[in-house]
């Protein structure tokens, strides 16, 4: 079990490390920043990286949606979904503390909002409750789905993660103006606890939503698309399958 509680640590760790790391350095820097693109590729390519590296070991989920996503369609074990949400969580908090100290000592322009998600006037795009609300729950249910599907047996093996990176590219694509993309609240959490805005405030959402999307992405994937002894394992590979 300590070997899987320190793959999801490592692998969350990197996923906020990367992903809001390239948020907060690099999207703002004039006529040289990445954009909303280079970040959303940029969260996509930590999953990829991480799954492939650690996925063996804990089955890869590096957030505590996809962990219970992953209970709910019957995948995971709840014994097992504390630990590896308090493991995500701490590997959260501990990149944001290093992408802090980093960004705290040079000239990042992001680092007030420090990559956090939020609605109204911390929304990018200025968008409301509702609508943030909605977003997250949506495609939160939809990555549960993909990577439901991504890792059925009916799949070859071998190449989750491509799409499972692919599908968190998307999502940053789409809700990025809206609510700075969360679906994974403890990449919300890590972050919001360094920003200098009122983030920590409006954090309850970032973790209701993507729990209650998780919730519907795992029961809808199970009721309809799911088929008898096609057990879900890793979002890595063939041979991590039943480690999840």
């Amino acid at each position: 079990m300590i070997r899987k509680l320190a793959a999801e640590l490592f692998g969350t760790f990197w996923l906020v490390l990367g992903g809001c790391g390239a948020a907060v350095l690099a999207a703002g820097i004039p006529d040289l920043g990445i954009g909303f693109l280079g970040v959303a590729l940029a969260f996509g390519l930590t999953v990829l990286t991480m799954a492939y590296a650690v996925g063996g070991i804990s089955g890869g989920h590096f957030n505590p949606a996809v962990s219970l996503g992953l209970t709910v369609a019957g995948k995971f074990s709840w014994s097992e979904l504390a630990p590896y949400v308090g493991a995500q969580v701490v590997g959260a908090v501990l990149a944001a503390a290093v992408l802090w100290v980093i960004a705290s000592n040079g000239g990042a322009s992001g680092v007030g909002a420090f990559a956090t998600n939020g609605y109204g006037a911390l929304s990018p795009q200025g968008y409301g409750l509702l609508a943030a609300s909605v977003t997250e729950v949506v495609l939160t249910a939809f990555f549960i789905i993909i990577i439901l599907g991504a890792t059925s047996r009916r799949v070859p093996g071998g190449f989750a993660p491509i799409p499972i990176g692919l599908a968190l590219t998307l999502i940053h694509l789409i809700s990025i103006p809206v609510t700075n993309t969360s679906v994974n609240p403890a990449r919300s959490t890590g972050v919001a606890l360094f920003a200098e805005t009122a983030a920590l405030g409006q954090l309850w959402l970032f973790w209701v939503a993507p729990l209650a999307g998780a919730v519907i992405g795992g029961i809808l994937y199970k009721l309809l698309l799911d088929e008898p002894d096609t057990p879900v394992a890793s979002i890595s590979d063939e041979a991590s399958r039943g480690h999840a």
